[in-house]
């Protein structure tokens, strides 16, 4: 599937056109299909490479190795989360992965501190742990600027999110799909769903696999350029603005046969705001031929819901 590329450059060159012609080929691709491809990005190359580098060196390590950074009753969120834990909604097939999770990183004597559990150091590859940060950090400034040409998209004023989204609740997810070494019982490794935050960056994964279902009902191949990022819509974005904007469902299909020997790596930046942020529709985003579809709820207290009905929290 070819998906709408933009170019974050024309957003933040300062030329009021170029600007207006971002936002509204952002907007309207998000109206459409709900998945974008951007270039310059704004996350460097060296950086990305670095990280897989790690990724692959951690996900190689021994199990009990692995298991020691699984930390109980942090729901996934921060550390290793080991094989076939997580499902998605409303499915009882746990998905084929396991993955590495880092989040937002405050001072001690913030106000948010206690919301926000360490992140887990790996201590057998050091360079891994200031990379992920490094990582996070771009990964929150590039999101901040395209939730700034979505305000402008809405209505709304360009600022909108940024506060909101400073020292967000956001995830940094290293992923891990093993090979596969026997006839599996589905063809899926990760199951059809919707992202649970207001947007999601991912950098090219490893391999191929990833597929959109479009509005036609047809799951069709989703890829990027190397020098581009996939940045799709997720549900707390398509709440906000009553369904405006899509939340598209996607999923992660097995390799064909012959390529089963192989692992496949990503790595997906959920960017959420703080939990306090309301995600009550937008009031522009109502009227008599689009009723309001959602019950009023936090960005924390849907947070919370979601990671429930995947099975990450009890």
């Amino acid at each position: 599937m070819s998906i709408p590329v933009v170019d974050l450059a024309d957003f933040l060159s300062g030329h009021p056109g170029r600007k207006a012609s971002f936002v509204k080929a952002l907007g309207e691709a998000y109206e459409e299909v709900g998945f974008v491809a951007v270039k310059n990005h704004g996350v460097p190359d060296e950086l990305i490479a670095h990280q897989y580098e790690y990724v692959q060196q951690f996900f190689s390590l021994p199990l009990e190795k692995k298991r020691h950074y699984e930390i109980k009753g942090l729901a996934g969120q921060r550390g290793y989360t080991s094989f076939g834990r997580e499902h998605a909604k409303g499915s009882e097939a746990p998905d084929l992965k396991e993955f590495f999770q880092y989040g937002q990183i405050v001072e001690a004597d913030d106000p948010l501190k206690a919301e926000y559990p360490d992140n887990v150091s790996v201590e057998e590859i050091i360079p891994f742990n200031s990379t992920l940060f490094n990582a996070y950090r771009h990964f929150e400034k590039s999101g901040t600027a395209l939730l700034q040409a979505i305000a402008l998209y809405l209505t709304l004023d360009e600022h909108y999110f940024d506060e909101p989204v400073q020292k967000g609740n956001s995830i940094l997810r290293c992923i891990h799909y093993p090979p596969i070494t026997q006839e599996p019982k589905t063809a899926i490794r990760a199951e059809q769903h919707e992202d649970i935050n207001l947007i999601t960056l991912l950098v090219g994964a490893s391999a191929d696999g990833l597929q959109v279902l479009t509005r036609q009902g047809e799951w069709v191949n989703v890829t990027s350029l190397p020098d581009q990022i996939v940045v799709n819509v997720g549900d707390m974005l398509q709440r906000l603005t009553n369904n405006k904007l899509r939340s598209t469902t996607h999923r992660v299909i097995n390799p064909p046969k012959a390529l089963w020997h192989t692992s496949r790596f990503s790595m997906p930046f959920f960017l959420h705001p703080k939990s306090n942020m309301s995600l009550a529709c937008l009031e522009s985003c109502v009227d008599a031929a689009h009723p309001k579809s959602y019950r009023d709820i936090t960005a924390g207290e849907y947070l919370d819901e979601r990671l429930r009905e995947i099975g990450l929290k009890k």
